[in-house]
């Protein structure tokens, strides 16, 4: 039954969102600005026609015939990222830059010979930093013009990005639409760099690759284990915990564990790996700060999906990760508006 007022709409929409909040701290400024932000969002959807998903909507259908690689509760986090690492087939220019990015002897030329040798990579990567998201007073020709401009480290983490981001294509739909999945983490790496903007002495750019693949380890436990990744997928659904901690409950270990594995074999910069690995327990990590960059980024992509369907319960923020950050609230709100205007252009960049 749709709502017959604004406040009653209003009213729908924060009982509604409160649901996915309940493992957060309302007394956290962040957390509590980012309800109001989701209520507020949820609400003005309503008024424009959406409704609210129905409870079988959480269920998952036709999954029968899914069958795990592995058997749930005999296998480690290691022996997934081994078995993945064996079978991807990574595009040569990813390996060819790592190489000269570990080499003390290259140079920025020997960067972009490598990325302009893959056209739809360059295709890709000009059209991100000709975007009004990176805000560049000048339009990038080519890759070598946007190392001058953005930096070597920045662009070359792109390429990375842009080139893991190819090999995983093939998310059961029963489990996710590989779309909702990599909308989600395209999210997460927009919210990241926008964080990341607003901190002095931080280079931004580099935190967009740690956002974007945030959940790379939860991509290979949906391929290695897709039926037990059903199961953890409703027990988080139909007992609104965060899914993080489903995955804990359900296989004994989490996507974190998962991707650092699988990152660390594929010699990512260990500066993202660390990121990506601990942005559900920031304290742990070498950089602190840099988790805490991501781990808001997820929540807040939890927050604004809501509104739009997305049915995962935010994880929250460790204490001590918002006061490690030194934003204000009102912060949040003018990069949500920023994500706003450039979501839709970034998201269409990737796919």
């Amino acid at each position: 039954m749709k709502p017959d007022s604004p406040a009653a709409q209003m009213a729908l929409s924060e009982e509604y969102v409160r649901n996915f909040f309940m493992y957060t701290d309302h007394d956290n400024d962040a957390i509590a600005e980012l309800f109001r932000l989701s209520v507020f969002r949820t609400s003005a959807a309503l008024g424009m026609g959406w409704e609210i998903p129905e409870d079988d909507a959480r269920l998952t259908r036709n999954t029968e015939y899914l069958k795990d690689t592995f058997t749930p509760g005999l296998v480690d986090p290691k022996t997934l990222a081994d078995s993945e690492a064996q079978l991807a087939s990574f595009p040569d220019v990813y390996f060819r830059i790592k190489e000269v990015l570990d080499s003390p002897v290259s140079s920025a030329d020997d960067v972009a010979r490598i990325v302009s040798s893959d056209m739809e990579l360059t295709a890709k990567l000009l059209k991100l930093v000709n975007s009004p998201f990176y805000g560049l007073m000048e339009t990038v020709e080519d890759v070598a013009h946007a190392i001058a401009l953005v930096g070597v480290t920045e662009v070359s983490n792109l390429a990375l990005g842009i080139s893991a981001i190819k090999v995983f294509k093939d998310i059961p739909p029963e489990l996710m639409d590989v779309k909702t999945f990599w909308r989600h983490s395209v999210s997460c790496g927009v919210f990241a760099k926008l964080i990341a903007s607003r901190i002095p002495g931080l280079k931004a750019d580099r935190f967009f690759t740690a956002g974007l693949l945030h959940d790379v380890g939860r991509l290979i436990i949906f391929k290695k284990l897709p039926y037990a990744s059903v199961q953890t997928l409703l027990y988080a659904r139909e007992n609104m915990l965060p899914l993080v901690d489903a995955e804990r409950d359900i296989l004994g270990f989490d996507h974190t564990e998962v991707g650092n594995m699988i990152l660390t074999e594929w010699r990512f910069p260990q500066t993202l790996v660390d990121a990506m690995t601990w942005h559900h327990k920031p304290s742990e990590a070498q950089d602190p700060q840099g988790a805490a960059i991501i781990q808001l980024a997820d929540n807040m992509t939890n927050a604004m999906e809501i509104s739009i369907g997305g049915m995962y319960v935010l994880p929250g923020l460790e204490d001590g990760a918002w006061e490690r950050l030194g934003l204000k609230p009102s912060d949040l709100v003018s990069i949500v508006g920023l994500f706003d205007t450039h979501i839709d252009e970034l998201f269409a960049s990737f796919l």
